[in-house]
């Protein structure tokens, strides 16, 4: 490569070209989709062991898929370095954009206003594309606080995160986060799966902390000093940050029924606060991508 910033921050940019001209890849050329593959079945068989088992087996499944994912992308960045940079850059470009969503969590997002336009049920069954919650008896004011909390969190989750770790370690750190964030999401949960998804949980908390913090600072550039008592009203270390910096943002209640209330003596968003989520968590999505193209051009130039 002619010159060492071209290749991760060329990238980079077109990656995120890619995702506001196309969203996300069909599932059968999607990486993560390949991943939910592999991780169901073997999450399913480490939640059936004893807790100090499963707590064992999955702590093994985590470091060995991360180390080996990590190895690989290590490789393939190596291989793409030395490339032309007319055909690295694409096809790193390429494998990078699997990595981050921000066109298909905005659109999604979008969509549950518009449905909700519509009538609340088809709201209910287009946030609950979203949500892992039960979203069965939610009213217009609960359906908005729940989408405009999934974009908050997700703005870290989708995209601010997997730019930070791109940017302090590259193609690996983006790979080892989405692998770190899609075991969360399918294993990190309490009941039947608190043991075999305990390493995945807290890994995903080690790795979002930083970028949670980043990504409540992008959505609200002077936060206050209640945006730290916000943030702990969450039983995530990490959730409350954006989610926090969006409901006093907004000068709206932010809340999931019997676990925690942010901003909780604000009015419940109405229409318009859906439209102002979305512009906010636009200009935070900006921002984001140029911090990190200016952190890659800072550590590889």
């Amino acid at each position: 490569m002619d010159h060492p910033v071209l290749l991760p921050a060329g990238a980079l940019a077109l990656a995120w070209a890619l995702d506001l001209a196309f969203g996300e890849p069909r599932n059968a050329w999607h990486p993560v989709a390949w991943l939910g593959h592999v991780l169901g079945p073997l999450g399913r068989a480490l939640k059936a062991l004893g807790p100090k088992v499963a707590f064992a087996g999955g702590a093994v499944a985590w470091i060995v898929l991360a180390t080996v994912l990590g190895a690989l992308a290590w490789g393939l960045q190596r291989a793409l370095s030395a490339l032309p940079w007319w055909l690295g850059l694409p096809l790193l470009a390429v494998v990078l954009k699997p990595m981050f969503a921000w066109r298909m969590l905005r659109d999604e997002v979008s969509a549950v206003e518009a449905a909700l336009q519509r009538g609340v049920p088809e709201a209910r069954t287009q946030l609950a594309r979203l949500v892992s919650r039960d979203v069965g008896a939610f009213g217009p004011h609960e359906l908005r606080e729940t989408a405009i909390e999934t974009l908050a969190e997700n703005l870290n989750d989708s995209l601010v995160a997997p730019l930070f770790w791109f940017a302090v370690a590259g193609l690996p750190g983006a790979v080892v986060y989405r692998l770190a964030n899609t075991m969360d999401a399918m294993w990190g949960y309490r009941g039947a799966w608190e043991w075999a998804g305990k390493w995945a949980a807290r890994a995903d908390d080690v790795l979002s902390w930083i970028p949670a913090r980043i990504t409540a600072v992008l959505l609200m550039p002077w936060p206050p000093a209640a945006l730290w008592r916000e943030a702990g009203r969450t039983p995530s270390p990490n959730g409350g940050w954006p989610m926090g910096a969006m409901a006093l943002h907004l000068g709206v209640r932010l809340s999931k029924p019997g676990v925690y209330a942010l901003n909780a003596t604000a009015p419940s968003p109405e229409a318009g606060h859906m439209g102002r989520a979305l512009a906010t968590a636009q200009r935070a999505a900006w921002a984001a991508l140029v911090l990190a193209m200016l952190a890659v051009a800072g550590r590889v130039a």
